[in-house]
């Protein structure tokens, strides 16, 4: 039984990560198929496969048009790393984290195998998931989901992230990705609203990943355990 219950209108952090720390992303085709089943599984409709539904001509119109009642979860920020992944989700249907992350989970290991020949798991079990319960706690992981490339060090920092195998909604929060339309992928007025504009989002973030990478690096020379309440935060 999964610990953490999910209710509509709630936030949680979910991640997970390749089976023995393997590579989920071989290639940048393998990121966008996940980034692209990101968006075409959270439906409360039935789309068959991501190929199935690539005949569907009104997907596009549909997947616009679609509001919160139409939809599965919402996403807050993600970051999707060459053998793991983060999401900030918010429900919005019940039981909606279960149903995308099913559907998820299960239509990229198949067409992951597929792809690569092989069989077996492609990732170390059930999704994580962690309830957050406090609008602190909601701003810092936010900054630890946007920037989570830089606490494993995988990237450069540039705003519009799509670096190798690393994708993150950071480019869309503070960068160039956040101007191209007024959506986005994410929905973002929960953790921008709070701001005076994305600068001072920006300087947040960037200051709650120094205390990170801090922290980090203080278990590192004392060989001691992260705090509890920080510990269930993150996939490391």
């Amino acid at each position: 039984m999964r610990k953490t219950e999910f209710a509509n209108g709630e936030y949680y952090h979910i991640f997970n990560r390749g089976v023995d720390k393997r590579k989920i992303f071989s290639d940048k085709y393998d990121l966008q198929r996940f980034f692209q089943s990101m968006k075409e599984f959270n439906t409360l409709e039935p789309i068959g496969s991501i190929y199935e539904n690539s005949f569907n001509k009104d997907k596009d119109k549909n997947h616009q048009l679609g509001s919160s009642a139409s939809k599965l979860v919402e996403f807050i920020a993600y970051c999707l790393n060459p053998n793991h992944y983060h999401f900030i989700l918010k429900q919005v249907s019940e039981k909606g984290i279960e149903k995308i992350m099913h559907k998820l989970g299960g239509g990229f290991a198949k067409y992951f195998n597929q792809k690569y020949k092989r069989t077996g798991a492609l990732f170390q079990g059930s999704f994580k998931a962690v309830h957050i319960d406090s609008n602190e706690q909601l701003l810092y992981v936010s900054s630890y989901v946007n920037l989570n490339f830089k606490v494993h060090q995988l990237g450069c920092g540039a705003p519009k992230l799509e670096l190798g195998l690393v994708k993150s909604s950071w480019g869309e929060y503070v960068g160039e990705d956040a101007t191209k339309s007024k959506e986005g992928f994410c929905k973002k007025d929960i953790i921008l609203g709070q701001f005076k504009n994305k600068n001072e989002y920006k300087k947040y973030a960037l200051k709650s990943l120094d205390l990170i990478l801090e922290n980090k690096e203080r278990e590192k020379e004392d060989n001691i355990e992260e705090k509890k309440e920080i510990k269930n935060l993150f996939l490391e």
